[in-house]
């Protein structure tokens, strides 16, 4: 069911099933919720990811309850038609996109805090609530959620969650899965289940929880979380800091993740992504001699400002070209804001680009880089990289020409070969945006055949029909 977004196919005919399905989806959540609209279906039919085909679905359902999910599930179940959970789509591995004939289940509606309980430090949330809005709402009861994705002024918790997502401060706090407490949770037969415990132990059963968080869509549709909170930290201080070569910024920043004065975030930059950084935004004024620059942050309470004199004074002994200091909690933010600049800085400078999401040991990282620059030489494809040095997980981004096939190609075979040999290093091809379709030939690298088949043989005790997300994760 794949078209020609240029016109030159028509729209294909919904099948008899698909339109059974569209009948029997109205009558139980109503028209209004229901549409059917082809440019709709085209602009909800993908994410973020540049690399895929333009597919038509049946339907795209907006959902305002876990009970209309249920029907919806329901339907989908009994008439086997795959579905394709979505929230803002800002993800770029393909595990939001359509396929044809599907319904797409947009679930950012679902988009309210319905309580926080400062005693206990926890947020019940519904899963389109916008990962900053949280943020927001915490600090106002005088608490904290520090899981900030790079998209955090756009992704939803429903998407943190599907993706297990991370971001600039996991290295302190860990990822989105070390704050998910409870989830209400919609099964492919439509049936509701709530997995794990209020309580901040609970070993009774298996952790399903655990299970679903980064499962991509592909074991259930969330609908409800309950979410742990962090007392709020003290006033921030950071620094950045400029390195002649890559080996001396991955060391300074190994020590600096190591020492006694621990870091709430710690990134890269590499050259490309310094220079895309400023032709995108030119008040960032990075020194774009500089092989590489780091990003430090502390919010530990009545010591930021010591701690980032030792980050300094370890930057400075690793032979950094300039350490500028970021006194204030604006200043810091301002130096987060140019870490954020990476990805759209790297589309300006590209026009399209393959994001890779990887992630080694820490001590395995100029490996890593080593990897990635024998990628761009040795198939002619641009790569910036970027990423959280502090845990090892990397964001190489490959730049191609759309109209330039050739171009695209030469980006595809870098990708590859730089999951292949991540994979190599003991690594993994995706550390927080998921596999998707983009990684999904990568999977059997990683995996043994054995442990594999375990793996889908759990996704079958959930959907045993195989509806959600068919052909994503696993």
């Amino acid at each position: 069911m794949s078209i020609n977004v240029n016109g030159d196919t028509a729209l294909p005919t919904r099948t008899a099933l698909q339109q059974e399905a569209v009948e029997r989806l109205v009558e139980a959540v109503g028209a209004e919720r229901v549409i059917t609209d082809p440019d709709v279906l085209l602009e909800h039919g993908h994410d973020m990811s540049v690399d895929h085909a333009d597919a038509l679905a049946a339907a795209l359902v907006r959902p305002g309850s876990t009970e209309e999910v249920s029907e919806v599930l329901r339907i989908a179940d009994d008439l086997v038609i795959p579905v394709v959970p979505q929230g803002a789509r800002t993800g770029v591995v393909g595990a939001a996109a359509a396929m044809p004939g599907c319904i797409l289940l947009d679930m950012s509606g679902m988009n309210r805090i319905l309580h926080i309980d400062e005693a206990d430090q926890l947020a019940t949330v519904q899963p389109g609530v916008i990962n900053a809005d949280l943020g927001r709402a915490a600090r106002e009861h005088g608490l904290y959620y520090p899981v900030d994705p790079g998209s955090v002024h756009i992704s939803t918790i429903g998407g943190n969650i599907a993706t297990n997502a991370g971001g600039m401060r996991c290295v302190k706090y860990g990822v989105t899965g070390d704050h998910v407490r409870t989830l209400t949770v919609v099964l492919a037969d439509g049936s509701v289940v709530r997995t794990g415990h209020d309580s901040i132990k609970g070993v009774a059963g298996l952790d399903l929880t655990r299970l679903i968080v980064g499962s991509e869509g592909t074991l259930g549709v969330v609908t409800q979380a309950t979410i742990a909170l962090e007392p709020l930290p003290g006033e921030a201080a950071g620094a950045a800091a400029y390195f002649p070569t890559l080996e001396a910024a991955l060391a300074a920043a190994a020590e600096a993740g190591a020492s006694q004065h621990r870091p709430s975030a710690l990134e890269m930059l590499d050259q490309p992504s310094i220079r895309a950084i400023n032709a995108y935004d030119a008040s960032a004024d990075l020194p774009e001699d500089a092989a590489a620059m780091l990003i430090v942050e502390s919010d530990t309470l009545g010591a930021a400002v010591d701690d980032v004199a030792e980050y300094e004074r370890i930057f400075r002994a690793h032979d950094a070209l300039r350490v500028d200091v970021a006194r204030t909690s604006a200043e810091v933010d301002r130096l987060l804001e140019i870490r954020r600049n990476l990805h759209p800085g790297l589309l300006a400078a590209y026009e399209e680009v393959l994001t890779e999401d990887i992630a080694v040991p820490r001590g395995r990282l100029l490996k890593l880089l080593k990897v990635i620059e024998h990628a761009s030489t040795a198939f002619g494809a641009p790569v910036a990289t970027g990423g959280h040095v502090g845990d090892g997980n990397l964001h190489p981004i490959i730049g191609y020409t759309s109209a330039d096939p050739a171009s695209l190609e030469r980006a595809r075979q870098a990708f590859a070969f730089i999951l292949e040999r991540t994979i190599e290093l003991g690594g993994t091809v995706t550390g927080e945006h998921g596999v998707g379709t983009m990684k999904h030939a990568s999977i059997a690298q990683e995996f043994s055949p054995r442990l594999r088949a375990l793996q889908v043989a759990v996704k079958a005790a959930f959907d045993p029909r195989g509806i959600l997300n068919p052909g994503r994760k696993l």
